[in-house]
């Protein structure tokens, strides 16, 4: 393959993983607005934000739907970040609101 061929071939691949990128932000968003719901619960019910069972129960899931090429510890260390990211979100909100306030 010439220098110019394999210039273009990675600029389609990277448009490609720009393509996906976008998708996996729409995807984090779309998670994240259900866990601003879950949170929303757990403050009206006083219910603590982390809940070690579900994380388990949410790798599980992850790793059974996981056919590759991502390692099974792969996939769990970036779940572990997505949930570490969503359980601040809940935090946080769960501070900046009482029970019983409307969402803004």
């Amino acid at each position: 393959m010439t220098s110019e061929a394999a210039r273009e071939k990675l600029e389609e691949y990277r448009v490609l993983v720009d393509e996906v990128d976008r998708r996996i932000v729409d995807l984090l968003n779309e998670r994240t607005r259900v866990v601003e719901d879950i949170g929303r619960v757990k403050r009206e019910a006083r219910l603590p934000i982390y809940e070690p069972k579900r994380e388990d129960q949410v790798f599980a899931n992850v790793a059974g739907a996981n056919a590759g090429p991502l390692t099974p510890e792969a996939v769990r260390r970036i779940f572990e970040r997505i949930i570490d990211e969503m359980r601040t979100i809940q935090r946080l909100r769960m501070e900046a609101q009482q029970p019983g306030e409307t969402d803004k």
